[in-house]
């Protein structure tokens, strides 16, 4: 719903009108004008009401197509606070307990067995100290990995697996099943595929198809017109190139990519795999929305639950939801290895689906402690500061996510736009 993004005055607000303009002429000279970026639309809301909105550079490049409210874009990772949140939705129901075994709902995870020593060869394996609960699952403490990471030899065996052949989520699950974990569930951190899990676990205790259930729990109650696995013929044209960063990108590239010049990875085309139902419903990172469907969803998050009459989670689990539930207390650093950038790591905890900060020094951003947010591999990017009243979301098309430091660089900016 593009109309939803009316802006106010931002002085009303408590922005200071000039300093919101700096994030503008930023975001220009260092990745438009560059050529870092093709396109970045972005908006500042507090209270639920937008005090700056940006939509800048091109959703094709090559085509000379601009970058407008309206424009789709696929937000990765982004999506896993609405698998979350679908999955909350649930256990507010009493069909599960956090602490519940995930065998419980998938018999084949009762035998799961933890990486001992070895290679992608030959290797051992031992018994985890415990079985792997849903929390684990939505805390990223589960033991499961990523295959693009590289880290491990266990990621090589996730991709010689054939976990990304485009299966059911009732398949791609039971293929996890068979893989070792990369530690023990709930002594460490590690970012996964643990989302997508959610997601078969939605299915199972909900009753219906994944997309089936975001559609009729959260987008159609929420309004969010424009979220979806894929996008169809009637909305194609509003679809954003994707780019990837040749030198940076562990994806697969065009023949001859190179150097640092963004190169176009997936269009808004029928040969996208964007532009049809999948069979494999990725809850880790399958979703395309828009600035305003985004909005929407963390505007319900900082409504404790609710939005425009409907709502979504209670308030008392929104709270929980995005206190940091790593054990004792501790930050990402003391948890796991720093692998990924969607977040810092020193300072940061986790809570059910959300990074959540708990100290801004140690993670050297301007921000509040309980701040909680999330990001995707295409450079998407969103935060909610609750003791601000305040969300930022920022959308760009630009693979990886940790090729520019926009994410701190927006932090800075945003907040020093504060009166």
């Amino acid at each position: 719903m593009a109309s939803d993004l009316i802006v106010h005055d931002p002085a009303t607000l408590g922005f200071d009108p000039g300093r919101l303009s700096y994030i503008d002429s930023f975001i220009d000279e260092t990745y438009l004008q560059t050529g870092r970026y093709a396109g970045y639309s972005y908006l500042v809301s507090r209270g639920g009401k937008i005090a700056h909105l940006s939509v800048q550079g091109h959703r094709d490049a090559e085509a000379g197509l601009p970058m407008q409210q309206d424009t789709l874009v696929r937000i990765y990772s982004m999506s896993k606070p609405i698998t979350s949140v679908a999955l909350l939705q649930l256990y507010e129901q009493g069909k599960f307990r956090l602490d519940d075994p995930v065998s419980k709902f998938i018999p084949s995870w009762a035998d799961l067995r933890v990486w001992a020593d070895g290679n992608t060869t030959s290797y051992s394996t031992k018994f985890p100290e415990r079985e792997m609960t849903i929390r684990d699952l939505l805390t990223h403490t589960s033991g499961l990995t990523y295959g693009w990471m590289g880290q491990h030899p266990i990621d090589a065996l996730y991709r010689r697996s054939g976990l990304n052949d485009g299966h059911k989520l009732e398949e791609y699950v039971e293929i996890l099943a068979g893989l070792p974990l990369l530690f023990s569930p709930g002594s460490q951190w590690s970012y996964s595929v643990a989302t997508d899990v959610l997601g078969r676990l939605v299915e199972v205790i909900g009753g219906q198809t994944f997309d089936a259930y975001l559609k009729s729990e959260i987008f159609d109650p929420l309004g969010m017109v424009d979220t979806g696995f894929w996008v169809d013929d009637d909305r194609a044209d509003r679809l954003a190139t994707n780019y990837a960063v040749p030198s940076l990108s562990p994806f697969p590239l065009p023949d001859g990519a190179s150097g640092e010049s963004a190169v176009p990875i997936d269009t808004s085309g029928p040969q996208s795999p964007f532009r049809s139902r999948p069979t494999f419903l990725s809850g880790g990172g399958g979703l395309v929305s828009s600035l305003s469907d985004y909005h929407r969803f963390t505007r319900m998050l900082l409504n404790k639950g609710e939005l425009d009459g409907a709502r979504v989670l209670g308030r008392k689990t929104v709270e929980y939801a995005t206190t940091n539930h790593l054990p004792g207390g501790r930050d990402l650093a003391a948890m796991g290895q720093a692998v990924f950038t969607e977040t810092t790591y020193d300072g940061v905890g986790f809570g059910l689906g959300f990074s959540v900060i708990l100290d801004p020094a140690e993670a050297q951003v301007i921000t509040s402690v309980g701040e909680y947010a999330w990001g995707g591999a295409a450079s998407t990017l969103f935060w909610v500061d609750p003791a601000e009243d305040l969300i930022v979301i920022g959308l760009a098309q630009l693979m990886p996510s940790s090729a520019y430091p926009i994410r701190q660089e927006m932090k800075a900016l945003v907040y020093g736009a504060m009166t």
